[in-house]
């Protein structure tokens, strides 16, 4: 399954090198696994990879990038200054907003966290997960990053 989409946070939040469209092209198409970068242990848990991280042009304030968390990897708690829009690609995950329950995703699921809100997402400890990222830019930052989700934390989550 080829998943294309011209999006910028991810970019921002990991530090990869986005794909930035021309302004003079009108189009652009990120192929899959452009770029591979470890996501940073000060950001993450466990094995993340950030790959095809793109963002707009011509005053767009919107980026992201593919994400791939291996079984029991996860982010750090963090919020957006203008949401999040996570869709899933392959595997199985969970999402958490501070204070609600764990929520299971799965292939095909989109993830709508809105603006400010406490979240942190991840692989299941059995299944690796990859989900394609997106987020608009405020005041140049896309995301703020939080603590670590602890292991007793996590493990509640079962």
């Amino acid at each position: 399954m080829r998943v294309v989409v011209v999006l910028s946070m991810f970019a921002l939040c990991v530090g990869a090198e986005a794909q930035q469209v021309s302004p003079a092209e009108p189009l652009s198409v990120t192929g899959p696994g452009l770029n591979p970068t470890a996501g940073p242990a000060r950001n993450f848990t466990g094995a993340v990879t950030v790959t095809s991280p793109f963002r707009g042009s011509g005053g767009s304030r919107l980026g992201g990038a593919t994400v791939t968390f291996q079984p029991g990897a996860r982010s750090n708690w963090h919020t957006h200054p203008l949401g999040q829009l996570l869709v899933v690609t392959q595997g199985r995950g969970w999402v958490q907003a501070e204070g609600q329950p764990v929520r299971e995703i799965a292939p095909g699921d989109v993830v709508w966290t809105a603006p400010g809100i406490k979240h942190w997402h991840g692989a299941t400890p059995e299944s690796a997960m990859t989900h394609v990222a997106t987020a608009e830019t405020m005041e140049g930052a896309s995301v703020q990053w939080l603590e670590p989700v602890t292991d007793a934390q996590y493990r509640r989550s079962q």
